[in-house]
């Protein structure tokens, strides 16, 4: 198969000469075995837990195993031996050297909780996603993170797209680099080995989680509801659960890398964590497999065109950010009493930066309306942008440009 280079590799390559520890974090498939492995020296020694011999013994003799992969190292699917971490942490405060270990995992569940309070301040987190479109067609994939700023489009290399037939193409395949470095044309056959591979392994063992049919219900209602407002009493009254194990279910699909909550923006950071949060499924591939869109005409031309659409270009503006080692990027979206609303919004230095998602081609003034509204908020106001299916780069109104979705 063959290795497509990803933007996350500068900031790995960083932490390693800061950190004693790296953990790659990020859903089944997207490609952190790979990537680490691509820049792991010849002397860097590898061991997977998913391998149940090696997972038997880094669990009843981590000592033992951690003489035998002697760092430098590359240990995979961390989260199989929680109890190898407090070994790890004696093996770094005997020897501070930096790089020394290499983790992946595919699950924040009890492993982020055992990571962060065992290895703190001796770890580099990281978070890896699915290609980005970028990384996909190998194109400008290391541009700095998006954002409507004048200084940041002027010169950024864009993804050159045919048609919006092309984009609606590649928002159907998704992400998942088995799909795109290997070219395989079985998507229904891999969305529902990767379902079902979430199911068994990542989900199965949680105590909260004993219904996987009914929970299955539950990751499909949430599929079909990306790009909206998460209403958690109608998705539990849909799926016939309760509210308390709706919530419990959605901090599962957080954990596993499924979705994102976009928080809504607010001055106060105590209110805005407590606002209702946009629900977005972070990979549209097997978002339109769960909603059995079964073909690229279909998904564009159906219910969910829009909500795709924007949920596509939130997902790879999240990625600019995240495989720059930005895990926490900042930002949000804007709704007020008055229902106006504003896509997503940027908190940049103390400056605010508008953005609207629109699945048409033609740019309207009118898409920019809603921007006023941010005068209120007594901040400075940055340049805005509208994402769209435009060609090319086109001035809207002052300070706000329509963007083309291959310039994310």
């Amino acid at each position: 198969m063959p290795y497509h280079p990803r933007a996350l590799e500068k900031t790995i390559a960083a932490a390693a000469r800061e950190f004693p520890a790296l953990l790659l974090t990020g859903p089944r498939q997207s490609g952190k075995t790979t990537l680490l492995r691509h820049l792991a020296g010849p002397e860097r020694s590898y061991a997977s837990l998913d391998d149940p011999i090696l997972r038997s013994l880094a669990n009843e003799d981590p000592r033992l195993f951690l003489e035998r992969y002697d760092p430098p190292v590359l240990i995979d699917e961390i989260q199989y031996a929680p109890g190898l971490l407090p070994y790890l942490k004696l093996a770094i405060d005997a020897d501070r050297k930096a790089g020394a270990f290499w983790l992946t995992g595919s699950q924040q569940f009890q492993m982020m909780k055992g990571v962060t309070e065992t290895l703190a301040g001796r770890v580099c987190i990281l978070g890896l996603l699915g290609f980005s479109q970028r990384e996909s067609a190998r194109t400008g994939v290391d541009v700095e993170p998006f954002l409507p700023a004048r200084e940041v489009l002027e010169g950024r290399p864009i993804v050159p797209t045919e048609s919006s037939a092309a984009i609606f193409e590649r928002m159907w395949r998704g992400s998942f680099p088995g799909l795109i470095a290997e070219q395989k044309e079985e998507h229904a056959l891999f969305m529902g080995s990767y379902l079902q591979t979430y199911l068994e392994r990542d989900v199965r063992d949680l105590s909260q989680v004993r219904d996987l049919d009914t929970f299955t219900v539950f990751v499909r209602a949430c599929a079909a509801r990306s790009a909206q407002l998460l209403n958690l009493s109608e998705l539990a009254r849909d799926v016939d659960i309760g509210i308390k194990t709706a919530k419990s279910w959605l901090s599962v699909l957080r954990a596993s890398f499924q979705i994102h909550l976009l928080q809504p923006y607010h001055s106060n950071l105590t209110k805005r964590l407590v606002k209702t949060p946009k629900l977005y499924f972070l990979d549209t591939g097997l978002m339109a497999y769960l909603t059995d869109w079964l073909s690229p005409a279909a998904l564009a031309s159906g219910a969910m065109a829009g909500p795709a659409f924007e949920t596509f270009v939130v997902s790879e503006i999240l990625k600019s950010w995240w495989h720059r080692g930005w895990n926490r990027p900042p930002l949000y979206f804007y709704r007020d009493r008055d229902k106006r609303e504003i896509d997503l919004i940027f908190d940049v230095d103390g400056k605010l930066y508008p953005v609207e998602i629109k699945r048409a081609a033609t740019v309207r003034r009118e898409w920019t309306a809603a921007f006023v509204a941010l005068e209120r908020l007594g901040k400075p106001i940055g340049e805005g942008a509208v994402v769209c299916l435009a060609q090319e780069a086109v001035p809207i109104d002052r300070g706000v440009t329509a963007v083309p979705v291959g310039l994310v």
